[in-house]
């Protein structure tokens, strides 16, 4: 007998994680792949990439359980700029941040041979910005790593791309709708 999927939305994962401390673990489980390609494709370490995935993780636990914040409407797009920021801070500092992990008690995660090796083939096997090139309109790829990979601002963004913000926030927002759509259609696939 296969595993009973969880139909939830990744915001309705997020709710019951704060309401009843439930849901935040098919979130993760939703999601790790792709944020250790993400890692991985810029660490080039395996053991790096695997500890940044986990302070992802760890920070997007603790931002979930402050319920002085708002859940994100957006929780792939929110993940993702955690995991951003986690790269650009680990670049900077030359190490791993361990405050969030430290906070909930995490231990550091040990790597062995076999973690290696799947880490490289999920790393290997996923070249995000190709498979979204294969989705997306040029000028909507564009503008979604600028915003959203790159995290720099529409007008910045507009003045590259010599056009509006307004149709900068344009392009990303359809870029996302796509996005969407392809998540819940490969959802269907899953099933």
């Amino acid at each position: 007998m296969g595993a009973i999927r969880d139909c939830r939305s990744d915001r309705e994962l997020l709710e019951a994680s704060r309401a009843t401390g439930r849901g935040f673990e098919t979130f993760y489980r939703r999601h790790c792949e792709a944020v250790l390609a993400f890692h991985g494709a810029r660490a080039r370490e395996p053991e790096l990439a695997a500890d940044l995935t986990a302070e992802t993780f760890a920070a997007a636990l603790v931002a979930v359980r402050d319920r002085s914040r708002e859940l994100p409407e957006k929780p792939v797009a929110w993940l993702f700029t955690i995991a951003h920021r986690k790269f650009v801070d680990s670049w900077r500092r030359g190490r791993v941040e361990h405050e969030a992990r430290q906070r909930l008690c995490f231990e550091r995660m040990e790597i062995t041979d076999e973690a290696v090796e799947r880490i490289d083939a999920i790393v290997g096997g996923t070249d995000v910005l190709a498979h979204l090139a294969e989705h997306l309109p040029a000028e909507q790829l564009s503008a979604l790593q600028a915003r959203i990979i790159d995290e720099r601002d529409y007008s910045d963004i507009a003045r590259e791309l010599e056009c509006s913000p307004a149709l900068v926030r344009v392009r990303v927002s359809r870029a996302l709708k796509t996005l969407r759509a392809l998540a819940r259609a490969e959802q269907l696939e899953e099933r």
